[in-house]
C-alpha cells in the first residue's frame, strides 16, 4: 500500500499526533545536534590547545637535547628517528610506535599529523589524541609524537548524548500527549455534530446541534452552518410534503370530475348532444391537467440554474410581447392595460421572463379591477418590473404565502387556476438572482420583480 494512502486511512487525531511527533522529532534532533556540535567543538579546542602546548615543550626539549618534560595527566610522548625506530618513549608505550608508516612518511616531508586513537562509541580503553611533527636536532631529523588522553572529553560527550536523548524523548512524549489532547479537544465538537447529524438521519425531527453561544472559532462556525443547513433542509422537507399534498389534491379534483362525467355518460344511453357536452367537460378537465403539468414542469425546470440563458434583449419588445397576449382580454372586460417601459436593452432570459410577466398580467385581469399598469425602470444595473391593479388587493393572511406553490386566496379558490402563477414568477426572479414581492397599495395590489440585468 502506498504510504500516502495508508496515512489517509488513519483517523484525523492519529494523523495530527503523527505530524506533531515527526515535526518535534526533527526539531529536537536538530537542536540536540547543534548543542552536541558546539560542546564537542569547545572540548576539542581545549584538548587541541593542551596538545599543542605539550608538543611545543617536547619539540624544544628534543632540539636542546634535554630530558623530555612531563605533560598533562596521562599524557604520552615518543621520539622516533627518520626510519621509525623509537629513540625515547613513555613507559606506558614501551617501544610500540604510535605512527603508521604512511603517517611517518608524511611527517618526514614536513606535514603535521593529528589523529585519534580509540572511538567515542562504542566505549574503548586508552583513547588518545596524538600529534606528530618533524624536528631537527644536531643535524639529525627526528619525529616527535605528543599524545594526551581523551577520557574526560569522551566521558563528557557520552554524558551529554545521554542527557540530550533523555530530554528529547521526554519532550517528544510530552509534545505528542499535548498534541493528542489538543486534537481530541478540538475535534470533540465535530464528533458531537456528527452524532447529532446521525440522529437526524435516523428520522428524529427538529434535531439541532448544541453549539456554544460564547465562542466564535472555526468549529463553532461550522456548527452554526450545519444548524442553518438543518433549518433549510427541514423547511425544504416541509415544503415538499405540502407540495405533494397540494399537488395530489389539485390532480385528484379534475380526475374525479372526469371519472364522474364518464360514469354518468356510461350509466345509460345518451343522446349525441349529451355525449358532446360530456366530452367538452372532460376536455376542459384535461386542459386543466395539461396546464397544471406544464406549470409544474416549468417550475422544476427553473429549479436548476443551467436552464437559464441570459441574452441582450430590448426591454420594450419583451414587455410588448407579454402585454399583446392580454390586450383582447382587457378590451373584452372593458379594462385598460397600459405599459410604461424605457427604450433600453437588458441581459435576461426572455424565454422565462416573458411568461412570468404574462402570469402577473393575467392575475391582475382575473382578480383585480380597473386599470392594470406594468411599469419598468432600470437603475444601476438593476431592473424593476411592477404590475398594479385597482382591485381589492390580496387578503392580508395570504400575503406571507403568496408565492408558495398551490397557494390561493379563499376568494379565488372557485376560479380557474391552480395557484402556480405567482410561484412561477417567484422562481423566475430567483433564477435571475433577484427577488419578488407582493403588497397591497392604497389603490389595489402590486407585485414587483427586482432583477439584476
Amino acid at each position: 500500500m502506498n504510504p500516502r494512502d495508508w496515512l489517509r486511512r488513519l483517523p484525523v487525531v492519529t494523523r495530527l499526533v503523527l505530524a506533531v511527533a515527526v515535526t518535534m522529532a526533527l526539531v529536537l534532533t536538530g537542536a540536540a545536534g547543534l548543542v552536541y556540535w558546539r560542546v564537542r567543538t569547545a572540548l576539542d579546542q581545549q584538548l587541541n590547545d593542551d596538545l599543542t602546548t605539550y608538543q611545543r615543550s617536547l619539540d624544544a626539549a628534543v632540539r636542546a637535547r634535554t630530558p623530555l618534560p612531563p605533560g598533562p595527566s596521562g599524557s604520552l610522548q615518543q621520539v622516533l628517528d627518520a626510519h621509525g625506530r623509537v629513540l625515547r618513549s613513555s613507559d606506558a608505550l614501551r617501544h610500540q610506535p604510535l605512527l603508521a608508516p604512511a603517517e611517518l612518511d608524511a611527517v618526514a616531508h614536513g606535514a603535521t599529523v593529528r589523529r585519534d586513537v580509540g572511538s567515542l562509541l562504542p566505549i574503548t580503553a586508552d583513547t588518545l589524541r596524538l600529534q606528530a611533527r618533524h624536528v631537527t636536532t644536531g643535524g639529525q631529523p627526528r619525529v616527535v609524537v605528543a599524545a594526551v588522553r581523551r577520557g574526560h572529553r569522551d566521558e563528557a560527550l557520552r554524558e551529554l548524548l545521554a542527557q540530550l536523548a533523555l530530554a528529547s524523548a521526554l519532550t517528544l512524549i510530552a509534545a505528542s500527549y499535548v498534541g493528542y489532547r489538543t486534537a481530541r479537544g478540538a475535534l470533540r465538537p465535530v464528533e458531537r455534530y456528527r452524532s447529532g447529524a446521525a440522529t437526524l438521519a435516523d428520522g428524529v425531527p427538529h434535531t439541532r446541534l448544541d453549539v456554544p453561544a460564547d465562542r466564535h472559532d472555526e468549529i463553532t462556525r461550522l456548527g452554526h452552518t450545519l444548524n442553518h443547513m438543518l433549518d433549510r433542509l427541514q423547511a425544504a422537507a416541509e415544503r415538499e410534503r405540502r407540495f405533494v399534498a397540494d399537488a395530489s389534491h389539485e390532480l385528484r379534483t379534475p380526475l374525479t370530475l372526469m371519472r364522474a362525467e364518464l360514469d354518468v355518460a356510461l350509466h345509460r344511453p345518451r343522446t349525441a348532444g349529451e355525449l358532446t357536452d360530456t366530452l367538452r367537460s372532460v376536455d376542459t378537465e384535461v386542459q386543466r391537467l395539461i396546464g397544471l403539468s406544464n406549470a409544474l414542469l416549468d417550475l422544476e425546470g427553473l429549479g436548476s440554474g443551467h436552464h437559464l440563458t441570459r441574452a441582450r434583449t430590448r426591454l420594450a419588445d419583451l414587455v410588448e410581447a407579454a402585454v399583446a397576449r392580454h390586450r383582447r382580454t382587457a378590451e373584452q372586460a372593458g379594462r385598460v392595460l397600459s405599459a410604461d417601459v424605457p427604450d433600453t436593452a437588458i441581459d435576461v432570459d426572455a424565454r422565462w421572463l416573458q411568461p412570468a410577466l404574462g402570469n402577473l398580467l393575467d392575475n391582475a385581469l382575473r382578480h383585480g379591477h380597473g386599470t392594470v399598469r406594468l411599469t419598468a425602470t432600470v437603475h444601476e444595473g438593476g431592473l424593476r418590473l411592477t404590475v398594479t391593479d385597482e382591485g381589492p388587493g390580496f387578503p392580508p393572511e395570504f400575503l406571507p404565502r403568496a408565492f408558495d406553490r398551490f397557494a390561493r386566496a379563499e376568494a379565488s379558490r372557485t376560479s380557474e387556476g391552480a395557484g402556480l402563477g405567482l410561484a412561477f414568477v417567484h422562481a423566475v426572479a430567483i433564477a435571475h438572482g433577484g427577488t419578488a414581492h407582493a403588497e397591497n397599495t392604497a389603490h389595489g395590489s402590486a407585485v414587483t420583480l427586482d432583477l439584476p440585468c
